[in-house]
């Protein structure tokens, strides 16, 4: 543990950090990267180009420097974090590089103000904080490895069939090339698949939710892809959807993630996805009907128009269960969707919608979509006086602030 002199030392430069701290880890990936070009082959690179990871870990070094003091205080977003990179192939070997090029980029950015005591006090400090990963992600490799049908690194799947769900998504179902048994998960999370591209010089992993209930003999993910040359997504998507075939095989990670069902609970539930944010709420709703089809669950969906909605046929199905209500929100249907009625409102998911027809203060509240959507469904619970406790949201990527012109919570900060 730190002594009181450098905690307080850390402590004095949370203003610093709040003013500096991306222009910090923008010049920390900028030096890590050059110096070791094979953690490229790890980290995603569509999240660097967007600037989203190093928002991610501006926000977490704050969250570190706030709390040196206690640690425990934080261990929620270390455990979240410590998913990612347990799917990921983060091992403990990476930290001293991290660190090493952390506090380059603390020095070269602050320049004279980083004093050899803020240095001294910094190194000792990022020590306390890695080994809180360290020890965290190896419970997870540990747990991931030795769990029945579990296993280490990533394990190659054969995609068993290729589905095309809406104009813009497909399924793939994925089933182990080796026959063995394969890990159950909790509705909400991931795997991590890893992709060698032709004429790519690194490889490309990322995290796509499962997207069907557990306790199958395959894995389900359904991507959507991501158009345009100007959205760095295209890469990796366009390769799956085009390139990827039924036979075909791929490199997965086992199951990880903390959005996750709380099965234990038997309060009513409200399910709300956008566009592709569907993929953990459908599993969310498939496992909820399955294990709990006494529950009351309120499951709503938005999309722009029907041909853009995946996977309805299965929430059809499932809202046949009279405790299930399924609600699909269209902003811009077409011909077709209004003279067949397949939408029941038009327009966005409201604050007052949400509390005409939902158990605003006996639900639980979960929903994943484009950030957009998740801060005006974030906002408008928080209005409605849902407790905090009870909202529970997933990005997909490194974690944003769903509040606006607002201090970020410790709650936000991955």
């Amino acid at each position: 543990m730190l002594d009181q002199k450098k905690v307080d030392i850390i402590k004095s430069t949370v203003p610093v950090l709040e003013q500096y701290g991306e222009k910090i880890t923008t010049r920390f990936y900028q030096l890590m990267f050059g110096n070791h070009p094979e953690l490229l082959n790890i980290f995603n690179h569509a999240n660097q180009k967007q600037g989203k990871q190093q928002r991610a870990l501006a926000s977490a070094v704050y969250a570190a420097a706030m709390y040196i003091d206690n640690l425990e205080v934080i261990l929620p977003v270390v455990k979240q974090i410590a998913h990612k990179h347990r799917s990921l192939g983060i091992k403990p070997e990476h930290y001293p590089i991290v660190g090493e090029h952390l506090l380059l980029a603390i020095k070269d950015v602050l320049g004279d103000a980083a004093t050899d005591e803020i240095m001294d006090a910094w190194a000792e400090a990022y020590g306390v904080i890695a080994d809180a990963f360290i020890s965290v992600e190896a419970g997870m490799y540990d747990e991931a490895a030795h769990q029945r049908g579990g296993w280490e690194g990533f394990r190659p799947f054969i995609v068993d069939r290729k589905v095309k769900e809406s104009d813009v998504i497909t399924s793939f179902y994925l089933k182990p090339e080796d026959k063995k048994e394969i890990a159950s998960f909790q509705p909400g999370q991931y795997i991590s698949i890893k992709l060698e591209i032709e004429g790519e010089r690194f490889t490309h992993i990322r995290q796509y939710s499962l997207s069907d209930a557990p306790g199958k003999d395959y894995y389900r993910i359904s991507v959507k892809q991501e158009t345009g040359t100007a959205n760095p997504d295209g890469k990796v998507s366009n390769y799956l959807h085009e390139s990827v075939n039924e036979g075909d095989r791929l490199n997965i990670s086992a199951p990880a993630g903390d959005f996750i069902l709380d099965l234990d609970k038997k309060s009513p539930v409200v399910l709300l996805s956008g566009g592709v944010g569907l993929t953990p709420i459908l599993s969310m709703l498939k496992t909820v009907a399955d294990v709990q089809p006494e529950r009351d669950v309120t499951f709503i969906h938005a999309a722009q128009n029907s041909s853009v909605h995946a996977l309805r046929d299965e929430v059809d199905e499932i809202s046949a269960n009279d405790k299930v209500k399924a609600f699909v929100f269209y902003d811009s249907p077409n011909e077709d969707d209004r003279i067949n009625k397949k939408f029941d409102v038009e327009g966005y998911v409201t604050k007052e919608w949400l509390k005409e027809n939902t158990a605003i203060n006996d639900a639980d509240f979960y929903f994943c979509g484009p950030q957009p959507f998740m801060k005006a469904i974030n906002r408008s619970l928080t209005e409605l006086g849902v407790d905090e406790a009870k909202i529970h949201y997933e990005f997909f990527g490194p974690k944003g602030n769903l509040l606006e012109n607002q201090e970020r919570p410790l709650s936000e900060v991955q």
